[in-house]
């Protein structure tokens, strides 16, 4: 960072880096309700969005110059995300998500089919009435966008990454990431309240629920342990020793793809990045069949999660908050988009006379993948909160390959 340049009042990344980490632990205590105050206002106000939100009014006030830290390159975007994906992939539990039943992998399936199908119908409805709103790089906002609906914010960052994102577009389509996926999921948890009678009326089979719930409750009781120092060193031992491998075969690979593959620039597969987060997803599924999976029982991912949240801050840190809201057309793709997941998995759930659980934690497995898909699970009973994991971390590991092959359709429909 050059501090000659910047009129910023901190330039030191080390301060900043201070500075962030204290402003997310200071977010995440007030989130989690200290006073009744405090309850009220995380009630109505995401703690995602402030992540976001903070650390941009920090750089719209000239209190720090993110877009000149290294704070978000290299260190958040090349160590913290791939590891994050690590983490959070390895506790992918395969097996357990077929032995819930088919209905449940089909409604889920039914909501990222959703997600992929309003993409292109949010895109082709909005060039006709607002064709300006599609021009330029519109399509890549989308594409990241794509990445959290299906997975989430790790998903996000890396097709981010992958589709090169302006900083500011991302983080205007950040906020319709946030807007629609809390109110979903307040939706969603409204209607948890009433599933009795929704599903008495639908008609549905809730006899396997009952079945889920003995079973998760056996496993929590067998597995659950305080981590310890072993085990925390064990984490970021495979954490971060796998970042390090993805780093090494990176380059070697993304050189082969641009010296024998054609297309392999049109596909970014030629880029070290993208073998990165390939290498590094791809080594947490295969983990999540060995032993080491037991390190989720240990909190593996919400070490993951730590480092996805203080990546969403870097990305933050680069916003130009002034210009958010600039572009509100980009809400109406977001609601046009979303309106199309609904219907679509609504549209599964009732063909299959699904319960309303598989509905909700079906979208929100998707929407809001491993964050929120375990609270609308758990809103149904606090022993399912586990499925909403399994199907939030499948979509982690999904995400980042659907949502790169979206961002391919869109850049065809925008004839780029």
């Amino acid at each position: 960072m050059n501090d000659t340049a910047s009129t910023a009042l901190i330039t030191n990344d080390i301060v900043v880096f201070g500075l962030i980490a204290a402003t997310l632990g200071g977010i995440f205590w007030l989130a989690s309700g200290p006073t009744p105050f405090w309850k009220k206002v995380f009630a109505w106000v995401p703690a995602l969005l402030l992540c976001y939100f903070v650390p941009a009014l920090y750089n719209t006030a000239g209190l720090i110059d993110g877009e000149n830290s290294a704070l978000y390159n290299p260190i958040a975007s090349r160590i913290l995300l791939p590891a994050a994906l690590v983490l959070l992939t390895l506790s992918v539990d395969l097996k357990g998500i077929l032995r819930l039943g088919p209905k449940l992998l089909i409604v889920f399936v039914g909501g990222t089919l959703g997600v992929v199908l309003g993409a292109v119908v949010s895109f082709q409805i909005m060039e006709w009435l607002h064709p300006a709103a599609m021009a330029g790089d519109t399509w890549r906002g989308m594409a990241a966008l794509s990445g959290s609906w299906i997975g989430g914010g790790a998903n996000m960052v890396a097709i981010r990454e992958i589709y090169e994102v302006d900083a500011t577009l991302f983080g205007q389509f950040a906020v319709v990431d946030v807007a629609f996926a809390s109110l979903w999921l307040a939706t969603l948890l409204f209607l948890a309240n009433r599933a009795a009678q929704i599903d008495a009326r639908n008609g549905a089979d809730t006899r396997a629920l009952d079945e889920m719930r003995e079973r998760i409750s056996a496993y929590e009781a067998a597995n659950a342990r305080i981590p310890t120092l072993t085990d925390l060193m064990a984490i970021v031992g495979v954490g971060f020793g796998v970042v390090g491998l993805a780093h090494a075969v990176s380059s070697p690979v993304a050189d082969w793809f641009g010296a024998n593959v054609a297309l392999a620039s049109r596909f970014s597969l030629d880029s070290a990045f993208v073998w990165v987060v390939v290498t590094s997803t791809a080594i947490g599924l295969l983990l999540s069949f060995t032993r080491v999976r037991e390190l989720e029982s240990a909190g593996a991912s919400r070490l993951g999660t730590v480092c996805l949240y203080f990546l969403i801050a870097c990305i933050g840190m680069q916003m130009d908050f002034m210009q958010l809201a600039n572009r509100p057309e980009l809400l109406a793709i977001g609601a046009i988009w979303m309106a199309v997941h609904v219907l679509v998995i609504w549209g599964v759930a009732k063909l299959l006379k699904a319960p309303l659980f598989y509905f909700g934690v079906g979208s929100m497995g998707n929407i809001g993948a491993a964050a929120s898909a375990p609270v609308v699970a758990g809103a149904f009973h606090p022993s399912l909160a586990p499925v909403g994991v399994l199907l939030g971390t499948f979509g982690y590991a999904t995400g980042t390959v659907i949502a790169y092959f979206i961002g391919q359709i869109l850049r065809i429909m925008a004839g780029q």
